[in-house]
This record gives C-alpha cells, structure tokens and sequence, in this order.
C-alpha cells in the first residue's frame, strides 16, 4: 500500500513516515501542495494524508483539486484546527475523515486500516494465481496452502505482479511502484529481491518459470489455466 503523506511540518513528516513504514506502507513525503500535487499525477496512491494548512496549496484546494481531478484516493485530513466549521469545510471539499492534532498514532493508524478497506473490495484484498494466495490485509502467503514467509518488499513486489497479471512489468515500474520516491535504490536492487522470491517460491512448489523473466523489457507472471 502507497501512501502520500503531505505535511509541512518535517518533524512531524519524519516520525509518521517511519511509524507507517514499520507497518509495511510505502510512504512518500511532500511538503506543500503543489510538490503533492504533481506526485498525484505522476503516481497511483492508496491513500492521502494531508495536513489543511500547507504552503503553496492548502489541503482543502488540493483536496477540491483532486476530485475535481477525478482522483478518488480516500483522504484523511490532518489539522490543528477543531471547530465543526472546519471538519464540515474538509469533508466538503472531499475528504474521507478528519482529525485533529494532536492525534493518538493509534487512533491513527486505525483510521488508516478502515479507509484502505473501505477503497477496497474483498475481490482485490485477497488475491490469487493459480494455487498461490495472497492477503493484502493480513500479509499472509500461501501455495497449495504451504505458508510462504516473505520480506515487506518481497511481498510487496509478488502482490504488484498478481495485480498486473500477465503485463510485463520492468525494473523501472517496481521501483516506482513499491520504493519511496525520494530515496529509491538503483535498479539491481529489483534483481536482487525477485531472485529472493523466486527462490522461496520455488521451495514451496511453484513452477520454476512462476515469475517470468522477459528479456530486455521485464517480469510478468506465468500463464496459468
């Protein structure tokens, strides 16, 4: 799961990012609106996180940016601000819940869980290729119900590939997809984790060709019947 957390305050920024990154999200940090709004366009995101009053754009433009934009991220907006006006104005402008600072990380990160499940169906929480299953929610693996332990990234690239099916994905795409954006690893990084999975994968029974290696463009998982 992809999470632009938008926040100015870069103490602030530093601390959630590491609290949602032990919690296996992939968090990048813009810190105003319009560094956000560009990231918006360039990349997918799960979830937005973002703080109301914010340089450049404030939160609620952004907001009303956004879904004007017909960007339907579900958006948690972060604020000092507490009257009714001010979350009746947030949710208005298109935000999914709103709170206020300062927040309890648990409360949090509680409110995090339900909107990823809420911008979710039970069809793409839990999902298969063939005789491999992977849960979403619960981060569990298993082929022909083996188990299958993986890292954070391990997971994260194998459930990109179920996502994407048989298209061919390259080194490029994973990196952006699954590494945080302002310090992403070179691409031998890529080779690296999927020659971990591959490995694990086949010590549970995979076919040896379950992730396809297609030369010169990318990965792409096996056909299956």
């Amino acid at each position: 799961m992809r999470i632009l957390l938008v926040e100015d305050d870069r103490h602030l920024s530093a601390s959630l990012s590491e609290a949602l990154e032990a919690m296996r999200y992939t968090v990048d940090v813009a810190t105003d609106g319009a560094t956000a709004w560009q990231q918006m366009l360039l990349l997918p995101y799960d979830l937005m996180l973002m703080d109301v009053t914010l340089p450049c754009i404030d939160g609620l433009t952004l907001c009303q940016r956004m879904r004007s934009h017909k960007i339907d991220s579900p958006v948690l907006m972060l604020t000092a601000r507490d009257t009714s006006q001010d979350k009746i104005a947030g949710l208005d402008a298109g935000a999914d819940a709103y709170m206020v600072k300062p927040f309890d990380l648990a409360e949090l990160t509680a409110q995090i869980r339900a909107l990823l499940r809420r911008g979710q169906t039970s069809a793409n929480s839990t999902l298969h290729w063939g005789a491999l299953y992977l849960n979403a929610n619960t981060f569990e693996v298993t082929y022909q119900d083996t188990p299958l332990r993986l890292t954070p990234k391990e997971f994260a690239i194998l459930d990109l590939l179920i996502r994407h099916g048989r298209r061919v994905l390259s080194r490029h795409f994973i990196l952006e997809s699954i590494w945080q954006m302002d310090d992403p690893p070179g691409e031998e990084t890529v080779k690296a984790h999927l020659k971990s999975l591959r490995q694990k994968l086949r010590q549970v029974g995979t076919p040896r060709n379950f992730i396809e290696t297609v030369h010169g463009l990318g990965y792409r998982l096996m056909a299956v019947e």
